[in-house]
């Protein structure tokens, strides 16, 4: 059975792991990277068999929104060392405050829910499936964004999508691979609900990228990709060798910059682009809020007309980082006659000990 954590962010934190090792629920857990071993058993042999697989080397780090941190924010993430790996983000929407409901139940159950279910038969490793199942199993009010990545050992990353948390394929200092969020309109993204109103994972992109040793693979809720650009995203992990610190780093950009009033955030430029015409009343109905008034970002209403007539800055949230560095294994097979002896090494300095 696979290994897995599932984690919400109580507080600040940042870890790093590389499969097949399970994720620590310690924060800031920091090893100095080890020499890898090869083990190796006796065995006589004239034919060696030598086959390499993908496999994700990991670093997290979540911020809760400031006003929810002795709550932990409402994300919720998990990561499994099933087959190459797999990275989950699930973003509660907070809207559900105003009915007195915690928004955060219902994404820790659904991704409490798919951390058990990625061994599933029926799953049969496709990230769709397991949204479905998992939202089946879901019990708790409330509703989320969610993100799902497998990487396969031959290389090929799967992935399923509903609403705006995101994910970028770096390749050197380029993004190789993008989502695009869901959307009803300007910040009303597609949502998994309790309700049956919500969306299915029927409604999820799914997108099957190749990728290469050394690509690193990006995972956030929207709180990332609404203060970061992707310039911005390339250049951090580039100048971060480390996974974990470049999850930290890239946590501690996006916390900055929505605290920055006069920041042109992907956020408010998006806003400015289209007019930003959505009526107050359907803000109520519909929105997915982070907080009592919209976003909390930094905007002003026309009290005639109810438009928001101006959005600026960055948008206070949730933050979630999950960095994944594709490293390459190799699995080497010694045949003697019915007898099969293996050997497992991983890049030097990729595998904590």
């Amino acid at each position: 059975m696979a290994m897995i954590t599932v984690f919400r962010a109580s507080i600040s934190r940042s870890l790093p792991n590389c499969f097949p090792n399970l994720l620590s629920s310690s924060s800031n857990r920091n090893s100095a990277p080890k020499k890898n071993k090869l083990l190796c058993y006796a065995a006589s042999s004239h034919t060696k068999t030598i086959r390499s697989e993908m496999s994700f080397c990991i670093g997290t780090h979540m911020i809760p929104h400031p006003k929810k941190v002795e709550r932990g924010g409402e994300d919720s993430f998990f990561v499994s060392d099933y087959n190459g790996g797999v990275i989950a983000v699930a973003d509660g929407v907070s809207g559900w405050a105003e009915r007195n409901v915690d928004p955060s139940l219902f994404p820790q159950e659904l991704m409490a829910n798919a951390s058990c279910l990625v061994g599933d038969e029926e799953v049969s490793y496709d990230p769709q499936i397991l949204i479905r199942k998992a939202h089946a199993a879901t019990s708790a009010v409330g509703s989320a964004t969610v993100i799902v990545a497998m990487l396969e050992a031959n290389g090929k990353l799967k992935i399923a999508n509903v609403g705006d948390c995101g994910l970028r394929v770096i390749r050197g200092d380029q993004v190789f691979f993008s989502t695009s969020p869901q959307e009803h309109y300007f910040d009303c993204p597609y949502q998994l609900s309790s309700e049956i109103a919500g969306q299915t994972y029927l409604d999820a992109v799914v997108s099957r990228v190749e990728v290469m040793e050394g690509d690193t693979i990006v995972m956030g809720s929207d709180g990332l990709f609404d203060n970061v650009f992707d310039h911005e995203i390339v250049s951090t992990v580039v100048g971060h060798s480390d996974v974990a610190e470049a999850a930290k780093a890239l946590a501690n950009l996006a916390s900055i910059h929505s605290m920055n009033s006069e920041f042109e955030s992907p956020y408010s430029l998006e806003a400015r682009s289209k007019g930003f015409d959505v009526p107050f009343w359907k803000k109520i109905l519909g929105m997915k809020l982070t907080g009592k008034t919209y976003k909390d970002g930094f905007f002003f209403l026309n009290a005639t007309s109810d438009q928001v007539l101006c959005l600026a800055g960055g948008k206070l949230d949730d933050i979630t980082v999950i960095v994944g560095q594709v490293v390459k294994s190799q699995h080497i097979s010694l045949l003697n006659e019915d007898q099969t002896v293996e050997a497992h090494t991983e890049q030097e300095n990729k595998l904590e000990s």
